[in-house]
């Protein structure tokens, strides 16, 4: 993967760098992140949610690196402002393993179609537009990967962050427990392009019912 492709974004103050690293140069700056994560989590989740520890997010990331297509993006100034990173989702669908009911037969599709890309994680450090930032990343990450569709999983118990992903276009989908897990997961999707947004038409709809705001 090349890890020197570049774009930028205006923040009205600075223009933060988006930049591509391939999984050697992720281990270089483990410690950042790590740092970053803190960060995040200080005022990112409230008081009413715990994040996992430091080391936590470091195993977390240390296993999705060893998944096949790992890629992460990071937004940088003079410093480490964000990032974002994930994995292409196997055609089989085991991701959605402990999926609450019958997962909706467009998701089917499109994941047999090999071209949905999970986020695991999206990190920004605390500034005025750290959500746009946020959504930015997660842009540049999918469409690197040319998918039509990204994933994501997060604790329903977070609703800083669920609230944050579905006013930036993520449509809440259903409930997700893993067998390995205590922790319940809402399953969020974000459409890329005017044919996949149609194909979900219908999900697009019930998402609206059940998060109008």
């Amino acid at each position: 993967m090349n890890s020197s492709v570049n774009s930028s974004v205006d923040t009205g103050a600075d223009a933060v760098r988006l930049r591509r690293v391939n999984r050697w140069l992720v281990e270089d700056i483990r410690e950042d992140l790590g740092n970053l994560y803190e960060e995040s989590c200080a005022t990112g989740s409230g008081k009413a949610y715990r994040s996992p520890s430091r080391q936590d997010f470091l195993n977390h990331l240390a296993g999705d690196i060893r998944r096949p297509g790992f890629a992460m993006v990071i937004a940088e100034t003079d410093s480490l402002m964000g990032c974002a990173f994930g994995f292409p989702l196997l055609s089989d669908g085991r991701w959605w393993l402990g999926f609450d009911g019958a997962l909706p037969r467009s998701i089917e599709r499109i994941t047999k179609s090999s071209s949905v890309f999970a986020i695991s994680d999206t990190l920004v450090r605390p500034y005025p537009q750290d959500q746009k930032l946020a959504h930015r990343l997660q842009e540049r990450l999918l469409t690197d990967h040319q998918a039509t569709l990204g994933a994501t999983l997060v604790d329903q118990a977070d609703r800083p962050t669920l609230d944050s992903l579905r006013s930036s276009g993520w449509l809440d989908v259903g409930e997700v427990r893993r067998p390995t897990s205590p922790t319940t997961f809402r399953a969020l999707v974000l459409p890329l392009g005017e044919r996949t947004a149609a194909r979900l038409e219908d999900l697009v709809h019930e998402a609206w019912i059940r998060w109008p705001g």
